[in-house]
């Protein structure tokens, strides 16, 4: 703002300001440009002889001057008013961390000459970082984490003269890391992670640093060797290289980083081994070197350092694990799956250390479990699936109360489980699958409380199913096929609401199917194959909504097919070879279920096998009175069909002589039709959909091209189908407005809007026709399958790039407000078209952030979080949404069903890959040969999911990271980060050793 217009608005406050000092004015006009919907800034009050007593700012002893400016966590929104802020003399603190400030950072902010501190972390800023930025000679603190920043790291960066910390944390930052940074000898931390940098070398100038204690430079796309000079930086804590595209052997050079407490290296390509001398790093804590191609052996020298936690897995050391690991006096992680070490686990293992995260899974370790494992009472978490461990689980395991998985599937193990084992109170995961233990589950079980999955397959379990299991009530799978339990199933195991699963086939369980077996609302599968239960199937069965899967073949049970039984949505359904007798359900009489009912003669049917012998003229009888039927009612129908064309035609001349003159045309490309031929189309025949604002309609145009038309009216109405919240009615202006916008845009990944026609009562859209319709539609149907995964892969590509287009090319931006699978339509090659953007859902962002609206937009399980209770709207949203998108396509599944109870898609993802694994959540359809790919892209849909909106990536981000899947035939598996740091999310491979963090 010029001084004249400055001084101009001085005066027109005069009444209100002129008790108000200098500083006091500047701060005044720096709240009026903002947004404040919390009233956070109430108490900056004109009224007042100073600004010191208002909130967030604090003045010099003399209490005149201000000196701090802290709006921190306020919800403001706005420009970041260099001009006003840096005219206050002794300002020398700034932080507005987690806001809405908005636009660029202004190349004025160089004139704030005092400043030192500088925090404007979790933001919506945007374009290039200044340059100016340089040229503050007294800052030293420099934080612009999580905003939208792109372009390259300016070379004037390398100038500061007193800067100790800069963050540049996830932007959208682009070019290489600048080799002039290592000028900034004054550095202390420097953190460049989760940027979208072009490929490009860890600059050795790095290494000029020496003052430098924390190098955070994860996710930053960097390649080639790590240079030997990182080896001068002899203050340096804290070195962090994980997920880029380093190789190369690991410089000897890092042993001489003696005070280093933790080294993240992991998600790389480095190999090798580790380098000799590693004893010099007497301060280290943490090592990290998981997911590389390291080789040779784990050093004796390492397992001689304080380590508190070593990560090294997903490799191929060989060898055995050196028995020094176990005098390491403050090792609580050690996390080795996934190699190919041999021998035995140090028989003193967490003797001398407070183990909490032990997991050597596959690898071909054998002997038996350490006895001392959990003696500090602290272990969490023990994976040891996939070996040669034989022998008992020690009786000492059962005391550790603080157990919360326990992984043992997969070896040799024997013997009876300790009875503590099976009362553990806060473990949720036991899997002893695949091993040779005997005897019977204990009692003790009914102290398990937190347990939600039990997973006892394949082994020799014996005896009675105890009462107490009915007490778990956060029993949610329990798999024991292939055992030898033999009685009824329990009573009170109908009391377990949250099961989804039972599985206990090939065993030698008798009796009857329990009563009141209705409880189990959220049953999903169930299996109790190859047994001796008799007795008749219960009627409830058929109230269990969400099941799918029911195999009760091999058993004793006879009497009639639950009429209920129709009413399921069944994948497979398995009743033979029982004693099951009278007519077969009508419903069930279906092609898939054609080997569903072999092996049992009283059961009569409409499908092959079933009633063979029965009188053949009896069925022929009815036959004949059939076909009688079928004759008349054909007979009528056609006298019927020939009245109604005869009047159908009469009504269609008749609209067809309506004047059209009261149209009006307003077209956005070359048309090679006219309003008439799209106004005498407009009829049932063509309808294709219909939804809360109009129909739609498929016009077949003169010259054989297609177009799909909606047709809009004045008043809308909640679509109950779509499940859309807000439909607002549609005004002229706004719809003028809106409809101006989107036909200037132009982008091969957005359905084309050809033109609009418009009356006073009724709007006309045309738009490019889709011949495989929407994803939504397409995905959730019988023809689901048809959808291989690089089909999937394209249309997310496509959809993404499409609205990246709108967010990151649009001025102003465009915030579509309902992406969805059914708003994102498939051409004729399955390339990927967002729809449905126009006619309130156009939102631009105004001047002080994200726009607020009156109600919900959007559909059931898209919804962002926070914009359900802030109803703000900005990019993030979309995002958001399109992150329900790409777990739709990954899973197969809606993003609301009735398996998920209370929760959605992504709730859903996150506790099936942390209970079970990266298996049960990919579409059983698609390929195993794409897992890796498809495990990289559920990854980003995580992080678009994630529940805190700065945390998400931009579309421009997200279009990156779906374009390197498609390129990257390296394994990139996300891993979680330690003490706090900024994560992604971690998942299962297939092996099932981690969990969501």
């Amino acid at each position: 703002m010029s001084i004249p217009l400055f001084l101009l608005f001085l005066f027109s406050l005069l009444p209100f300001t002129l008790s108000l000092n200098q500083d006091g004015l500047y701060l005044y006009h720096f709240k009026l440009s903002l947004d404040d919907p919390d009233s956070s800034l109430s108490s900056w009050n004109p009224r007042h002889l100073t600004p010191c007593s208002w909130a967030g700012v604090s003045c010099d002893s003399s209490n005149t001057s201000v000196t701090h400016l802290d709006l921190s966590n306020t919800n403001i929104a706005g420009p970041f008013s260099a001009s006003l802020l840096c005219r206050l003399p002794n300002l020398s603190f700034i932080s507005l961390f987690n806001n809405s400030i908005n636009h660029t950072l202004p190349l004025d902010i160089s004139s704030c000459h005092s400043l030192i501190h500088l925090d404007l972390s979790q933001n919506l800023l945007t374009g290039s970082l200044p340059h100016t930025l340089s040229l503050l000679p007294n800052l030293k603190y420099l934080d612009l984490t999580g905003n939208n920043f792109s372009g390259p790291i300016p070379d004037s960066f390398g100038s500061f003269q007193k800067l100790e910390v800069i963050s540049l944390v996830y932007n959208l930052l682009e070019g290489t890391i600048p080799a002039s940074l290592g000028n900034v000898t004054t550095l202390k931390m420097l953190n460049l992670s989760y940027n979208p940098f072009f490929p490009g070398r860890i600059p050795p100038e790095i290494g000029n640093l020496t003052n430098l204690e924390v190098l955070w430079l994860t996710q930053c796309n960097l390649v080639g060797t790590i240079p030997d000079s990182l080896g001068n930086l002899k203050k340096l804590k804290d070195l962090d290289l994980a997920f880029n595209n380093l190789y190369g052997s690991i410089p000897s050079s890092l042993t001489e980083l003696t005070s280093v407490n933790q080294i993240e290296l992991y998600n790389n390509s480095l190999s090798g081994e580790l380098p000799r001398g590693m004893s010099n790093l007497t301060a280290l804590r943490l090592l990290d070197a998981s997911m590389n191609h390291l080789t040779g052996t784990i050093p004796d020298e390492l397992c001689r350092l304080p380590l508190e936690s070593l990560n090294l897995y997903e490799n191929r050391f060989e060898g055995e694990l050196p028995e020094s690991i176990a005098n390491s006096p403050n090792l609580y992680e050690l996390r080795l799956f996934g190699n190919r070490l041999t021998g035995k686990l140090p028989a003193n293992l967490g003797k001398n250390s407070p183990l909490r995260w032990l997991d050597v899974s596959t690898n071909q370790f054998w002997g038996g479990i350490p006895a001392s494992l959990c003696d500090h009472g602290q272990l969490e978490e023990l994976l040891m699936i996939h070996n040669l461990f034989s022998g008992e689980i020690p009786a000492s395991l059962g005391m550790c109360q603080s157990l919360t998985r326990v992984r043992l599937g997969f070896n040799r193990l024997s013997g009876e489980v300790p009875a503590g084992i099976w009362g553990l109170p806060h473990v949720y995961l036991l899997e002893l699958v695949d091993n040779s233990f005997s005897g019977s589950i204990s009692r003790t079980i009914a102290g398990a409380g937190n347990l939600s999955l039990l997973i006892l397959s394949k082994n020799n379990f014996s005896g009675m199913i105890p009462d107490e299991i009915g007490w778990l009530e956060n029993l949610e799978a329990f798999s024991g096929s292939d055992n030898n339990f033999s009685g009824s199933l329990p009573d009170s195991i109908v009391n377990l609401g949250q099961l989804g699963t039972l599985d206990l086939h090939n065993n030698k369980l008798s009796g009857e199917l329990p009563k009141g077996i209705r409880t189990w609302r959220k049953l999903n599968e169930l299996n109790l194959a190859n047994n001796e239960i008799h007795g008749k199937i219960p009627d409830e069965i058929g109230s269990l909504s969400v099941l799918n899967f029911l195999d009760l073949s091999q058993n004793q049970l006879y009497g009639k097919i639950p009429r209920g039984l129709q009413n399921l949505k069944l994948n497979q359904l398995n009743l033979s070879y029982n004693r099951l007798s009278g007519q077969l359900p009508s419903l069930l009489a279906k092609n898939m279920y054609r080997t569903s009912f072999l092996g049992n003669p009283g059961l009569c049917g409409d499908l092959k096998g079933l009633c063979d012998g029965r009188d053949e003229e009896k069925t022929a009888g009815y036959v004949w009175l059939l076909r009688a039927i079928f004759i008349i009612a054909t007979l009528v129908f056609v006298v019927g069909v020939v009245w109604f064309y005869f009047k159908y035609r009469n009504f269609k001349n008749a609209r067809r002589a309506i004047d059209k003159s009261k149209w009006t045309l307003m077209s956005f490309h070359k048309l090679g039709f006219s309003e008439d031929e799209i106004l005498n189309c407009l009829d049932d025949d063509n309808e294709i959909g219909s939804g809360s604002s109009g129909k739609v309609y498929k016009v077949v145009l003169s010259n054989g091209e297609a177009v799909a038309v909606k047709k809009l009216w004045g008043g809308v109405v909640k679509d109950v189908e779509s499940g859309d919240y807000e439909k607002g009615y549609v005004q002229d202006n706004a719809f003028d407005a809106e409809v101006e916008t989107l036909g200037k845009i132009r982008h091969k990944n957005i359905v084309k809007l050809w033109c609009c026609c418009t009356t006073r009562d009724c709007k006309l859209l045309v738009y490019e026709y889709m011949p495989n319709g929407s994803l939504g539609d397409l995905l959730h149907s019988s023809k689901g399958g048809l959808l291989d995964w690089p089909t999937r892969y394209k249309i997310a590509v496509d959809a993404a790039e499409g609205l990246s287009y709108l967010h990151h090319d649009c001025v102003p931006a465009i915030v579509h407000r309902d992406v969805k699978s059914s708003n994102i339509l498939l051409d004729g090659d399955f390339g990927a078209r967002v729809a449905d953007f126009g006619v309130a859902k156009v939102v631009e962002t105004t001047a002080k952030g994200a726009k607020s609206m009156s109600v919900i937009a959007g559909s059931c399980g898209y919804i962002a979080p926070e914009y359900a209770y802030t109803l703000r709207v900005n990019e993030k949203s979309d995002i958001y949404s399109f992150g329900v998108v790409i777990l739709e396509l990954v899973t197969g599944r809606r993003p609301v069903e009735p398996e998920f109870g209370e929760k959605d898609l992504v709730k859903w993802v996150c506790t099936t890959l942390d209970q079970k694994g990266v298996d049960h959540v990919v579409d059983s359809r698609l390929d195993s040969c794409f897992k890796e790919e498809t495990c990289k892209v559920l990854n980003i849909g995580l992080m678009c999911t994630c529940p805190l909106p700065i945390n998400r990536p931009a579309m421009r981000r997200v279009v990156k990271m779906l374009q390197e899947v498609g390129t990257d035939n390296n394994q990139t598996k996300p891993a979680a980060k330690k003490n706090g740091k900024l994560s992604p999310y971690y998942y299962d491979d297939g092996s099932d050793h981690g969990s969501v963090a």
